[in-house]
């Protein structure tokens, strides 16, 4: 939380920044940067300080050029204690949209605040909000491994009572391998499809049902958790239910007990035609459904089906239930995980730019996620305009960049955050914008800061030609893989001009760059590894396979150029993000 602090102070150039939470009574500053004591010791102010109340309950950003003169706040003692002038605050919000503070600038002097630094405030905003919620999501995950570890010692309890049921009967001794197999195959479960996929092989032995299903709550519908595998004629025909269906699932569902339907008779006198169809048409005779209890609420129904006739004896439907409580366990944590992968990427989405808009050269761009659902990189693109020269005449030089920061994770996606930020204060900082001094300073930066950063990107500026259609492309590259040029006779050169990667432990580094013309109806492509580094496949050849297909097609309107470029035939599915910017000189 100090560090976006830190981030806020360092792009908008203000000398006191924080992130606010506000509560009935005092608000929590869990992130600040140049708050003078005793404010900053004890990490809160009181709510007569806190012009964030106001953000709170309007759950609308809040700007404000002089305290002074404005309505509201004339009257704030921040105005005198810290010093409060000029604010700007923005929403943070958890994941169901509950504003719960904001994330603020505060200046000493009054201040017009430009629409460049509120959009940053904006973006910095929308990436504490994510990581707000990652923690929230975090301390629920902990009290999950709780249940997981009472689950783990009732696992221990199997074990006994298997000893003792080995020498009653083969039966039990089949009931307690269930219990053995669910608390040892369900203990390390990633998400519901792999919940789903062990689910599969977990009923063995005498009396093995002929299907076992899993659905999950949503709202007032069950939603059944199709095999990844396997394809199931259940899963084909009923993939979802109302709550309110007369089926045995959804009975169990409303009341929050096991249903048991023990043969065809019974299932037409206490359910609905439709559910007698759906029985009949699957096969199925015996049913038993067992309520999956979460830590907090009834997460779903776990349907164990026979075609024949099945008597489920009172160790069997223990040893069901027994098995359902560490089903119940694994969804949950799924569940848990779904939605942090989820909240990550929205994390790492709401840091990709929005491309100009410009008339004078096409661009787009296409952002593949990994398919490996854990699997959250720090792939992005860029790309913004540059001030016009003099101020008020024809729209500036376009920069763009494409840059892969190493790693999968959370991490990985915080850190590229950073580093685009780092990138575009320091092109902005330096003109007339050359890409090399740019990631030079980039690379001094991060050779100061406590900056894990490492990974490639190039970084170019296009200008156009005086009195002609066509631009010049000026990059400056790191150790990323080389843009490819189109031009308008169909001939692809990959410009392969490049320096070190980018890392922090190689210290400040003195970058060069290369000029290109590109004459009008030339297409240009950047791209990151994703592309073409597959496990099993040759990297020269995906690269010659893309360079082919630019060859080829690079004539067409681009969002048919990257739908085509994100079809190629890709086996097996990528492990990793891909980014694509293509741009076109009319």
């Amino acid at each position: 939380m100090d560090r976006f602090a830190r981030l806020v102070s360092r792009l908008l150039r203000v000398p006191v920044a924080f992130v606010s939470l506000v509560e009935e009574e005092r608000q929590i500053l869990p992130g600040l940067f140049g708050l003078p004591e005793p404010w900053a010791g004890s990490r809160t102010l009181p709510l007569s300080h806190s012009p964030c109340r106001y953000v709170v309950a309007s759950g609308q950003p809040l700007v404000v050029p002089d305290a002074r003169a404005d309505d509201r706040l004339r009257t704030n003692p921040a105005i005198g204690d810290l010093g409060l002038i000029a604010y700007a605050g923005m929403p943070l919000t958890d994941a169901d949209g509950l504003v719960l503070g904001s994330l603020c600038a505060i200046d000493h002097e009054p201040r017009t605040w430009g629409g460049g630094e509120l959009a940053d405030l904006k973006d910095l905003a929308s990436a504490c909000s994510a990581e707000l919620c990652l923690r929230i999501l975090s301390a629920q995950s902990r009290s999950a491994q709780k249940v997981l570890e009472t689950a783990r010692a009732a696992a221990e309890r199997a074990r006994s009572d298997a000893e003792r049921l080995e020498q009653e009967a083969q039966a039990g001794m089949d009931h307690a391998e269930l219990l053995l197999r669910a608390s040892e195959e369900l203990a390390q479960t990633s998400g519901l499809e792999d919940v789903r996929r062990r689910l599969r092989d977990l009923f063995i032995g005498a009396g093995k049902p002929s299907y076992v299903g899993l659905l999950v709550a949503d709202k007032d519908e069950l939603l059944r958790v199709a095999d990844p595998d396997v394809e199931h004629s259940v899963e084909r025909e009923v993939l979802t239910l109302p709550v309110s269906a007369a089926f045995p699932s959804t009975r169990a569902m409303r009341e929050r007990r096991a249903v048991f339907v023990p043969d065809r008779e019974a299932l037409v006198a206490g359910y609905s035609p439709e559910a007698v169809g759906f029985f009949d048409r699957m096969g199925f005779t015996t049913v038993l459904c067992l309520p999956l209890w979460g830590s907090r609420a009834l997460l779903g129904v776990l349907a164990v089906c026979w075609a024949k006739r099945h008597e489920v004896g009172v160790t069997e439907r223990a040893t069901l239930t027994a098995a359902s409580g560490y089903i119940a366990q694994a969804v949950e944590r799924a569940l848990h995980l779904d939605e942090r992968i989820s909240v990550a990427r929205q994390l790492q989405e709401a840091m990709l730019t929005d491309l100009p808009v410009a008339d004078r050269i096409e661009i787009s761009a296409l952002y593949e996620p990994a398919a490996v659902g854990d699997m959250i990189g720090g792939d992005w693109y860029d790309a913004y305009r540059l001030p016009s020269a003099p101020p008020g005449g024809e729209p500036g030089a376009l920069m763009v960049t494409v840059g892969d920061i190493t790693g999968h994770d959370m991490h990985a996606a915080t850190i590229m955050g950073q580093i685009r930020s780092m990138l575009r204060q320091a092109t902005l900082d330096h003109p007339p914008y050359s890409p090399a001094t740019a990631l030079t300073a980039l690379d001094a930066a991060c050779s100061i800061l406590p900056i894990e950063a490492g990974g490639t990107l190039v970084h170019a500026r296009l200008d156009q030609a005086a009195g002609g259609p066509g631009w010049t492309l000026t990059w400056s590259n790191a150790g990323h893989p080389p843009p490819l040029l189109r031009t308008p006779d169909g001939r692809v050169t990959l410009l392969e001009e490049h320096d070190v990667l980018l890392h922090s432990d190689l210290g400040p580094f003195h970058r060069t760059e290369a000029r290109r013309d590109l004459p009008a109806g030339s297409t240009l492509l950047f791209y990151t590894d994703g592309l073409v580094e597959r496990r099993g496949h040759d990297i020269d050849a995906s690269l010659a396979q893309l360079v082919d297909l630019l060859a080829s097609h690079g004539d067409r309107p681009l969002p048919e150029l990257l739908h085509r470029i994100s079809n190629r035939p890709a086996d097996p599915a990528p492990g990793d993000d891909v980014v694509v910017l293509a741009l076109r000189v009319p």
